[in-house]
């Protein structure tokens, strides 16, 4: 682990500057899950890296023009429809 792993003090600051309010518990809990993602980049940047001598393909197919579905067709499932469009909840 790295010494420059932020402690309960940092992320109650960013936690004010993000207006955020946190209590000390979990202050300390985010203090140890941030040293442990920092913990993670670390051991990624010991992967060694590999040389890439093949050239990336394109694995997806074409595109192929197809005609689409009637309206109706496509209504036929929907669980509700009006004047021919789908009709979801109110979102206010």
């Amino acid at each position: 682990m790295s010494d420059t792993s932020p402690g309960p003090d940092e992320v109650r600051h960013v936690a004010r500057l993000a207006r955020v309010a946190i209590s000390d518990e979990e202050a300390e809990q985010f203090a140890g899950q941030f040293a442990d993602i920092l913990g993670y980049f670390e051991t990624l940047d010991e992967v060694p890296e590999v040389e890439r001598d093949t050239d990336l393909v394109n694995v997806m197919r074409e595109d192929e023009v197809r005609d689409s579905l009637e309206q109706e067709d496509a209504l036929s499932n929907a669980p509700e429809s009006e004047d021919g469009y789908f009709k979801g909840p109110n979102v206010s």
